[in-house]
């Protein structure tokens, strides 16, 4: 069986109050209509056409990255107009599904229910049984509990406002008889457009059946219209996110205070994230990690037996096993650390590699640097790599020790078991086994007199 996905992405959106079209907002740091693409490209031999309208420009410069074909609705002109623009493009023999790009955590296995109910005499239908369905279209059936149409609110009579069933808009139809439902839409209606759901009418009129399925959960059909409505469905998906980690053996502390906004691709056990972890991108976490309050992690390798204490930033960097990270430490991308490496509070490091059993506590600035094994820096330390046009790097062999206050001026390299003496200005290379030092003499004045404040 063929499918062709048909998501309706044109819509503006105006409740958002915003410039940015609604299908461009985000659920953990993903475009609402890339949830929609991602689990429609998951259905064998499927594909996916996306209608487009609002923001053309943005949309198609933020998505252009999506397999998809692309239609511009240039007039909005309802639901059944924007399927329309697509008929074209539907092969009679296809399964067509119909998807809308600001619903964005629909399930796959709702989905292949729902496909799996179309055949030569049934229409599928994705419906939702609510306490208050205002807003919704209602399931009307009749005394066989057989479905005879969909109303719209706004055309629907007072007993009809009544029925709790409504209709998620979410559907299925071999594509020949979609087509022919198509050409004879009209806008006779309250809202002057062309309603999708008036094909469910035409359907029963042409003797096929309509054979509804629910979803497992509310949640999985609700829309994005407001900005209330987008941070209920954020805090649903990480609720999600977080029981998926929990049943793999992840102890989250607060799993209401846990955001995952991408992937992990290799998950270890024991692992602690305490409140407020963020994990975006695409991460890998080992065994034996406890990850602390307030800590970012994006696109990194975190080996076996790593600590991570509150308030860090990790972007594009790797751990290695048995290291020490933090609190306030920030390593910035192409950041890769070895073994039993120690880094402290307030320490950034960017574009550089330390060795194993190396340390680097306190408050000091490493960046385009190689540091070697078992070395020390000390607080205060800071790598000068940026001359203001070009980055040079600086080099620092294994068991140097630099002491506190110390400026590198690269390009420049820090011999083995060097020792640079604290409040140093480094310009030249350290031999190695030697002290190194930068300082002016000191003096002390013996008759000065401090300044005393004049009246």
């Amino acid at each position: 069986m063929n499918i062709t996905t048909i998501i309706l992405a044109a819509g503006k959106g105006t409740r958002m109050r915003s410039e940015l079209p609604k299908i461009l907002h985000k659920i953990a740091n993903r475009p609402l209509l890339q949830h929609v693409y991602d689990m429609s490209r998951q259905l064998a031999n499927n594909t996916i056409k996306i209608v487009y309208g609002h923001g053309a420009e943005l949309v198609m410069d933020t998505l252009k990255n999506l397999e998809a074909g692309w239609i511009e609705q240039k007039q909005q002109l309802g639901t059944g107009h924007a399927v329309q623009q697509v008929a074209g493009q539907i092969a009679d023999t296809d399964t067509v599904l119909i998807l809308y790009g600001d619903v964005p955590l629909l399930k796959l296995a709702t989905v292949k229910q729902l496909i799996a109910n179309v055949n030569d005499e049934s229409l599928a239908l994705l419906t939702v049984h609510l306490e208050n369905p205002t807003g919704y279209g209602r399931i009307v059936r009749d005394s066989a509990g057989q479905v005879t149409k969909i109303v719209e609110e706004k055309d629907a009579s007072a007993i009809e406002k009544l029925i709790k069933e409504g209709n998620t808009g979410i559907m299925a139809a071999q594509g020949d008889k979609l087509k022919r439902w198509l050409n004879r839409l009209n806008n006779n209606n309250a809202q002057g457009e062309f309603y999708l759901t008036d094909v469910i009418e035409m359907a029963v009129s042409d003797g096929v059946a309509i054979v509804t399925n629910q979803p497992e959960t509310i949640d999985e059909v609700l829309g994005v219209n407001n900005r209330i409505q987008l941070s209920h469905l954020e805090r649903v998906y990480q609720q999600e996110q977080a029981c998926q980690l929990m049943e793999q053996g992840v102890t989250l502390i607060d799993p209401a205070r846990f955001d995952l906004r991408g992937s992990i691709e290799k998950l270890g056990i024991d692992i602690v994230c305490d409140i407020n972890v963020i994990l975006e991108g695409n991460n890998s976490i080992g065994n034996n990690v406890k990850i602390g309050a307030n800590t970012h992690i994006k696109n990194s390798i975190i080996g076996d037996n790593v600590e991570i204490l509150a308030n860090c930033v990790i972007e594009n960097s790797v751990i290695g096993q048995g290291s020490r990270i933090g609190p306030f430490a920030r390593l910035r991308p192409e950041t890769v650390l070895a073994e039993v490496v120690h880094i402290g509070n307030f320490v950034e490091i960017k574009k550089s590699s330390v060795a194993t059993g190396s340390k680097i506590n306190h408050l000091s600035y490493i960046g385009d640097t190689t540091v070697g094994a078992q070395v020390n820096i000390g607080a205060g330390t800071i790598t000068c790599n940026y001359d203001g046009v070009n980055k040079f790097r600086t080099i620092i062999e294994d068991g140097a020790f630099i002491g506190s206050d110390t400026q590198l001026v690269a390009p420049v390299t820090i011999g083995k078991n060097a020792t640079i003496g604290a409040g140093s200005t480094i310009t030249k290379d350290s031999p190695e086994n030697q002290l190194t030092l930068s300082r002016v003499k000191q003096v002390s004045i013996t008759d000065w007199q401090r300044p005393v404040k004049q009246d």
